[in-house]
């Protein structure tokens, strides 16, 4: 699939799995396994709708953009490192995916002692925009992202 373009004709589970495809191969920040070998990500977790402006069927596929839910979890309730981890996740998807998606990054509910807070961080604009103007976190996400498995 070609970098940043939703190939016409997509259903909504290819998009999804396309995501998937995406994310599941980013490292994790503290091990050297990737985020599907920990089942911090994993088929599923990726849900796609389309965004409402683009409802009209008269709308060319190439025009239509997404609204996409990454829901992960992070390795222990009490991961200092789940904010890096959703941010990796916006960051390869906004790569890939330039102004097609609208994102909604959490963390599965139950699963971290911070859900709340560490959600509503990774879907703030202005404090993403902040993290990655700090060339120490732009290095460790950078990292997380060239992995491969």
């Amino acid at each position: 699939m070609e970098t940043g373009i939703i190939p016409t004709g997509s259903g909504l589970s290819d998009i999804q799995d396309d995501i998937y495809e995406l994310i599941r191969s980013i490292k994790d920040p503290e091990h050297p396994q990737s985020l599907e070998d920990l089942k911090v990500v994993y088929e599923g977790c990726v849900h796609a709708s389309l965004y409402p402006d683009t409802l009209p069927t008269d709308i060319p596929d190439s025009e239509k953009r997404y609204c996409v839910h990454v829901e992960f979890t992070p390795t222990v309730p009490h991961c200092s490192l789940a904010t890096l981890i959703g941010l990796c996740i916006r960051v390869k998807l906004e790569q890939n995916y330039p102004g097609q998606l609208k994102l909604h990054i959490r963390i599965k509910d139950g699963t971290h002692d911070s859900v709340k807070e560490i959600s509503k961080q990774l879907n703030d604009k202005e404090r993403v925009a902040a993290a990655m103007e700090n060339p120490r976190m732009k290095e460790m996400v950078d990292e997380c992202l060239s992995y491969s498995c």
